[in-house]
């Protein structure tokens, strides 16, 4: 009988226990953050294609105030472990509650502008702050 191979370890507590202590701050970030993807229904960023009707979740990483042809326009950054996710706001200066680590829900159409995902003017849902 051959010695279970890397990918299949034991299930056991010390096992959770070590992997959870070697592994990265931001793998364990992504982990969780992918875990309530699924728990609220939503799709993976990742797993987006153009011209989909999404809903997706994750954590604001950086919000910024970017005019798009002359008009005022907030732009953040989404990321859920996956992928990153623009969201872009057209004609806002400013959200009250959209700030970088603040956890939302968003739905929309994606689109693909310059080889990256964004979501133009989504519905959105802000995650309570407890649950951070």
């Amino acid at each position: 009988m051959s010695a279970p191979s890397r990918s299949e370890k034991p299930a056991g507590r010390f096992r959770r226990m070590l992997d959870r202590l070697s592994t990265s701050q931001d793998d364990l970030h992504s982990a969780e953050l992918r875990q309530d993807a699924e728990n609220a229904g939503c799709v993976k960023i990742g797993e987006c294609g153009d011209r989909q009707i999404v809903k997706v979740t994750g954590t604001l990483r950086t919000v910024t105030l970017r005019p798009r042809a002359g008009v005022p326009a907030l732009e953040a950054e989404l990321f859920d472990g996956s992928a990153a996710l623009d969201v872009v706001w057209l004609g806002r200066r400013s959200i009250v509650g959209i700030e970088p680590g603040r956890r939302l829900i968003a739905s929309g159409r994606i689109s693909m502008s310059h080889g990256r995902r964004v979501l133009f003017n989504p519905k959105y849902e802000l995650r309570p702050l407890g649950q951070e």
